[in-house]
């Protein structure tokens, strides 16, 4: 195992003086300092080569490693392992061989100043992301602590929440923290019209408006997406994500994707969950995207194809759902691609489809399951049961017999 080499410090608005003493002493024997503008600012008496974050990013990796040998020192701002770029150089050089020093993070500070318990807030990103993937956060009484792109992104987060009901939250923009030019800027979302330094965290505390927008994070309404009348309903689709079952950084192939509801929810229900949904009408990828960026999901991805030729060079996925396009190939090439312990799904509402998912039991295992759904609905002046078109389900899990 290879000794550490590379010492990755966060450094505060206090620059030098807020370091412990190992920490200082490491950035001030370093020869070579890599960070950005304003950590070669805060670190601007220490002698070393400087050398700016490298564009594009990803050749960050190859510039850290060239100075392997020479004391390197890599300045990032607070904690560098909680929303900061340390986790992706971790995932490029073996942490054994990297030294973390870290500094108050951005949210410890902002919960502190704001009287805030961390364990009760959302510790959210906007930084290099789009401002909607905050949305699903948004309910009654909730605390958000956000980390921001620059001066624009309280606006843009007041809009959000004006649009879902929530213009009487209270927005403060927390600058600089810890450091001499440290401020507080204070105001509702409906009213918000100031302008703040680049640098900030901004601290959320919503209030729901009497028409406000309060959605789960899944089992989400059908009115609440757009579509062309076929989607997977909510009762099916609720039952659907138990079995596909979310984890935190998972990828869901949507297979037909439709109007992106499924897609949408995997990503709802787990942090950094992704979906890649396979699409090949235009009109319904137009009403999926749409519904992404209004349900606070804009990284979903679409892909114009169909299965399985469209699968070939995508990520592998840790579930797959099957809504549209179901046949045995399909499901051969979803079995395939699936990571050990990965879940597959399939519905099918037709005799046809049912075969095929019959079939797929028998040679593969898992469960059947049959589903019939009725909503009472208004027959003249009196009220009666509306059976749905019932739905077969088949459930299966890679590597369980």
């Amino acid at each position: 195992m290879s000794a550490p080499w590379l010492n990755i410090v966060g450094i505060g608005e206090d620059g030098m003086e807020g370091l412990s003493p190992a920490a200082r002493a490491l950035v001030e024997s370093a020869e070579v300092i890599v960070g950005g503008d304003r950590h070669h600012r805060l670190s601007a008496n220490v002698t070393a080569q400087r050398v700016a974050w490298p564009s594009p990013f990803d050749a960050m990796i190859e510039t850290i490693c060239s100075f392997r040998g020479r004391r390197i020192v890599v300045l990032v701002t607070g904690d560098p392992l909680w929303y900061s770029v340390g986790a992706r150089i971790a995932r490029a050089i073996p942490p054994a061989e990297i030294r973390f020093h870290p500094q108050l993070s951005a949210f410890q500070f902002a919960a502190c100043r704001m009287g805030w318990s961390l364990a009760d807030c959302e510790t959210l990103t906007i930084h290099g992301r789009p401002a909607e993937q905050i949305v699903p956060f948004f309910e009654p009484d909730a605390r958000l602590l956000v980390l921001t792109r620059d001066g624009r992104s309280p606006t843009s987060v007041a809009r959000l929440l004006v649009e879902r009901g929530y213009g009487k939250s209270k927005l403060t923009v927390l600058a600089s923290l810890g450091g001499a030019q440290e401020r507080r800027i204070e105001g509702t979302a409906e009213g918000w019209d100031q302008s703040v330094p680049d640098f900030h965290t901004l601290a959320v505390e919503c209030v729901a408006g009497a028409h406000a927008t309060i959605l789960p994070r899944t089992g989400l309404p059908d009115a609440g997406f757009r579509h062309d009348g076929k989607m997977t309903k909510q009762g099916v689709r609720a039952l659907v994500l138990a079995k596909l079952a979310p984890v935190r950084g998972g990828v869901l192939w949507d297979i037909g994707a439709g109007c992106g509801s499924v897609g949408i929810e995997w990503m709802r229900a787990a942090r950094e969950a992704r979906a890649i949904g396979i699409e090949p009408k235009p009109e319904r990828r137009a009403l999926a995207a749409e519904n992404a960026l209004a349900l606070g999901t804009p990284a979903l991805e679409l892909v114009d194809g169909t299965a399985p030729e469209a699968l070939g060079e995508l990520r592998q996925p840790d579930a797959v759902f099957i809504g549209g396009g179901l046949d045995a190939s399909v499901v051969d090439a979803a079995i395939d691609a699936l990571k050990s312990h990965g879940r597959l799904v399939a519905n099918a509402v037709t005799l046809e489809s049912e075969t095929i998912l019959l079939a797929m039991a028998g040679q593969h295992g898992g469960e059947l399951t049959r589903l019939n759904i009725a909503h009472a609905e208004a027959i003249g002046s009196l009220h009666g049961w509306r059976p749905a078109m019932p739905v077969t389900m088949w459930s299966w899990r890679k590597g369980v017999a």
